[in-house]
Parts: C-alpha cells; sequence; structure tokens
C-alpha cells in the first residue's frame, strides 16, 4: 500500500494534469458577450417629420382617404356603379400607399433602404394620387344618385385631391433640392479627386 505522501504527491500531480487539461480544452466556457441581433428594436418615430409639413400632409391624405373609402363602402345600392367602383378603388389604394409611406418616413425605415429614391417615390405617389383621386371625385359627382353618403364621398374626395396636390408641389421642390445636392457633391468629389491626383510628386507630366 501506498504511504499518506505518496497519495498527497499522486493527488498533486492529478490536479495540476486536469487543470492543464482544462485550461487547454476547446470546450471550455468563455466570457466574450454574444452578439444578439437586434432586428426592429432600434426603431423610434420621429416627431419632427410629423410635426413637419410633409408628415402633416401624409397624416392629413391617410385620414381623408379613409374617410372617403368608409363613405362610398356605406352605399349598398348603385345604378350604375362604376362610378362607384372607380372611387371605391382609388381611395383604397391611396389610403394603403400612402399609410405605407408614412410609416416608412415617420420611424426612419427609408433610411435603412438607401437603394431606393424615397424622393421620387412620394413625388410618384403623390402625383398619381391627385390625378386619380380628381378623376374619380368628378366621375362619382356625375353620376352620383343624391345621397348623403355619395355627397360626402365626393366632398372628401375633393379634400384629398387639393392636399395630395399640395404635398405634389412640395415633393417636387424637394427632389429638385435632393438633385442640385448630388450635383454638388459630385463636383466637390471630382474637384477632390483631382487635387489629389495634381499634388503627388510622383505623376509628373512629360515634355514633348
Amino acid at each position: 500500500m501506498r504511504s499518506g505522501e505518496e497519495l498527497d504527491g499522486f493527488e498533486g500531480e492529478a490536479s495540476s494534469t486536469s487543470m492543464i487539461s482544462g485550461a487547454s480544452s476547446p470546450y471550455q466556457p468563455t466570457t466574450e458577450p454574444v452578439s444578439q441581433r437586434r432586428g426592429l428594436a432600434g426603431l423610434r418615430c420621429d416627431p419632427d417629420y410629423l410635426r413637419g409639413a410633409l408628415g402633416c400632409l401624409k397624416v392629413a391624405q391617410v385620414i381623408l382617404a379613409l374617410i372617403a373609402f368608409i363613405c362610398i363602402e356605406t352605399i349598398m345600392e348603385c345604378s350604375p356603379c362604376e362610378g362607384l367602383y372607380f372611387f371605391e378603388f382609388v381611395s383604397c389604394s391611396a389610403f394603403v400607399v400612402t399609410g405605407v409611406l408614412l410609416i416608412l418616413f415617420s420611424l426612419n425605415l427609408h433610411m435603412r433602404i438607401p437603394q431606393i429614391n424615397w424622393n421620387l417615390t412620394d413625388l410618384v405617389n403623390t402625383g398619381l394620387s391627385t390625378f386619380f383621386f380628381f378623376i374619380a371625385s368628378i366621375v362619382l359627382a356625375a353620376l352620383n344618385h343624391k345621397s348623403g353618403a355619395e355627397i360626402a364621398a365626393v366632398i372628401f374626395g375633393f379634400l384629398a385631391t387639393a392636399v395630395y396636390a399640395v404635398n405634389t408641389f412640395l415633393a417636387v421642390q424637394k427632389w429638385r433640392v435632393s438633385i442640385h445636392q448630388q450635383s454638388a457633391n459630385d463636383y466637390i468629389r471630382a474637384r477632390t479627386e483631382s487635387r489629389d491626383v495634381d499634388g503627388r510628386p510622383e505623376i509628373q507630366r512629360l515634355d514633348t
């Protein structure tokens, strides 16, 4: 049998061996934090946009389009119904598309997709909505049956047309400003690159 000293020495060697193997083991726990995807956790509302002119116009457009759609949906009988169906399609489409753009702009989600020209997208939406709301309101006014719901739909249709027209005017101005800024940035970048090339000592002109 082994003595107590030999057993103590054996235990010490075993413990030191286990510590070495544990330090070199690839399965040891790590203290580094594990990165997690935030997803949409960083979303926040932009009050400056909602308080601005474009934000207020977007909110008014969504409300007017929704009210016009609700008014047209309360009509149970119609003959002919072509004008009613066209107005229903225009008001519903304007409400959905403008509502999506309002959410994107108010939450700054459009900044995460820089590949899309959002100024031009807003301009196209407001321009088409102005045109189609105006046509749909005229057609519904010409073919209405003097009911209260149809008269209310026509009124809100023309109000939506006016709001979309104002937004189109502002969107055109914003689009022009963005084009001028982009042209100015391109010019400044080109001038900077040309100065960098001229300032390099290794680039020399060859005299003929």
